[in-house]
Formats: structure tokens, C-alpha cells, sequence
């Protein structure tokens, strides 16, 4: 799998990955999660409607080889679930940052990112450049 590493995205170390657009944030795992987690059978996200606070575990993806928590990347609102991955979560890894999307959420501060890697220091490391 070629790792993409798109330059409009913020990542976590924790691996997740906000796309902003106003005061709404798109929230997905990146492609080196997907490639590390193998094959992912279950995702659990919060409800739509639910609050969630910076750096707080808001949910659990499940892959033959591990379970791993999603953590808050931003406070806020969630908006909306992609109920199709939570339906077939397989189809994460063959688009993870498009169709492969976790949650929408209407964000409190926009600071809350302000920490966030770009994509060129996510590459590097999860690459083992620094």
C-alpha cells in the first residue's frame, strides 16, 4: 500500500487526521493506521449530538490484529457518523480520506489544532525521519 499523506489534513500522533473546513472538522484515521491495523472488522463512534472534548477517547476501531481507541483530536459537537463504514468498516482502508471519514464535528475552538503535525511531520514520523 503507497502511503499518501495529504498536505490539507492535520494528524495526531495517535493517528488521527481533522480536516477543517469552517467550524466543521471531518475526522478519520490515516492510511499508515489503515496499513498497520490490517484488516478492520468494527468501528464504535460516539452519537450524533454527543459532545467530545480534546484528547478524550471517543471511540474504538477493531482490526484482526488489534483494538485500538480513537481519541478527540478537537472539542465539539458531533454531527454526523458515517454510518457506512460503521455498517462496513472494511471500507476504510480503501479510501480513508474520503469515503473512509469516522465523523463530522461542529468544533468549539479552532486552536485546538493549532498543535496538530502537518503532513510533512506526520510523514516524518511515522516514516522514523525525526
Amino acid at each position: 500500500m503507497s502511503l499518501e499523506y495529504p498536505e490539507d489534513l492535520k494528524y495526531l500522533d495517535s493517528h488521527e487526521y481533522v480536516r477543517l473546513e469552517g467550524e466543521i472538522a471531518t475526522i478519520g484515521i490515516s492510511a499508515f493506521a489503515v496499513d498497520q491495523l490490517g484488516d478492520i472488522v468494527f468501528v464504535e463512534l460516539p452519537q450524533e449530538g454527543d459532545s467530545i472534548e480534546q484528547g478524550e477517547r471517543l471511540g474504538t476501531i477493531e482490526s484482526v490484529k488489534a483494538v485500538e481507541e480513537l481519541y478527540a483530536p478537537v472539542s465539539g459537537t458531533v454531527i454526523e457518523t458515517n454510518q457506512a463504514i460503521v455498517e462496513s468498516p472494511e471500507d476504510i482502508a480503501t479510501d480513508p480520506y474520503g469515503e473512509g471519514w469516522l465523523m463530522k464535528v461542529r468544533i468549539n475552538d479552532d486552536d485546538d489544532i493549532a498543535d496538530a503535525m502537518s503532513a510533512a511531520e506526520y510523514q516524518a514520523l511515522v516514516e522514523g525521519d525525526i
